[in-house]
């Protein structure tokens, strides 16, 4: 009696491929922040592979989500959009968790978009979502991770 491996073999492949497509995207560890009375679901970068991955090839980002890049020493920090198909606004903030300075970012340059001052965290929501909270520069985001 003859057997046709095919289907399982194909099946094994197929499985394969998934794992390893899994594998590329691990998922972020996340922190609840907070704005005021606004909470934000916020997804952590906080190694140099995460801080580089960011939020490249997302193509969306539900309301009060974001990701919070965690740099190891408050020092003046750039970021750009490289590979980022969505519309973003960064805050840079300070190690004592105060806004320095909130910048508008459009998908896919390599414009810098720069802190003005030393700052220990970056926090990138959807464009607009500062401006629309009324979140503003020497506004406080409490939750940051250490």
């Amino acid at each position: 009696m003859k057997k046709n491996f095919a289907p399982v073999a194909v099946a094994a492949l197929l499985a394969l491929v998934a794992c390893g497509a899994g594998a590329q995207a691990a998922p972020f560890p996340t922190v609840q922040l907070a704005a005021g009375m606004h909470l934000i679901q916020a997804e952590v970068a906080q190694t140099d592979p995460q801080r580089q991955q960011g939020l490249m090839q997302r193509e969306k980002m539900a309301n009060n989500h974001g990701m919070v890049f965690v740099f190891d020493q408050a020092s003046p920090q750039c970021m750009w959009m490289k590979n980022t198909l969505l519309p973003l606004s960064v805050a840079f903030i300070d190690a004592d968790g105060k806004i320095v300075n909130i910048e508008d970012m459009q998908p896919q340059t390599l414009d810098s978009h720069c802190s003005t001052r030393p700052v220990k965290y970056a926090l990138e929501m959807n464009l607009g979502w500062f401006k629309q909270k009324n979140v503003k520069p020497g506004s406080a985001i409490s939750g940051l991770p250490k």
